[in-house]
C-alpha cells in the first residue's frame, strides 16, 4: 500500500510512538507499506523536525529522514494548481499522492484536503487509515 503521510503525523509519531502515528511509522518501517515522497515533503519533514521546541535531537531527525529516503519511493510530481487549499504547503502532499498512485494520504488536518476532488476518499486520519489497512491485509 502506497500512501503520502503529511508532516504532523511524522511529528506525532516521532514524540509518541505509542499512539496511531507511532504505529504507521512501524508499518513504514517494517516495509509492510511504501511512503511516497518528493523534495519537497522531505524538506518540510526536515524543517519541522529540527524545530527547537520539539527537542529531537539532529542526528536522529537525519537517522529518520535517511531511513524514509530508503525505504520509501521518490515521487517527480506533476504540478497541479490548485488555489483552494486552506494551506497551500499541503499541495506537495496532493501532487505526489496523484502523480504516484498513493492509496491514501494520511493527516491529522483532513480539512485541509477536502477541497480536492481528485483525492476525495483517500484522505485518512491515522486511526482510520490503521482500520483501513488491517481490513486489507
Amino acid at each position: 500500500m502506497r500512501i503520502v503521510l503529511d508532516t504532523n503525523v511524522l511529528v506525532s509519531g516521532s514524540l509518541n510512538p505509542n499512539g496511531a502515528p507511532g504505529r504507521i511509522l512501524d508499518l513504514i518501517l517494517d516495509g509492510k507499506i511504501q511512503l511516497l515522497y518528493d523534495d519537497r515533503i522531505l524538506g518540510e519533514y526536515q524543517e519541522v523536525l529540527l524545530r527547537p521546541e520539539l527537542s529531537i535531537q539532529p542526528g536522529h531527525v537525519q537517522a529518520i529522514l535517511s531511513y524514509l529516503r530508503l525505504a520509501g519511493k521518490r515521487v517527480s510530481a506533476m504540478p497541479l494548481f490548485i488555489d483552494i487549499l486552506p494551506d497551500q504547503d499541503d499541495l506537495p502532499c496532493i501532487e505526489v499522492a496523484i502523480t504516484g498512485e498513493a492509496e491514501a494520504i494520511v493527516t491529522g488536518n483532513r480539512k485541509h484536503f477536502v477541497a480536492v476532488p481528485s483525492v476525495e476518499g483517500k484522505i485518512y486520519s491515522p486511526q482510520e487509515f490503521l482500520k483501513l489497512f488491517q481490513r486489507n491485509s
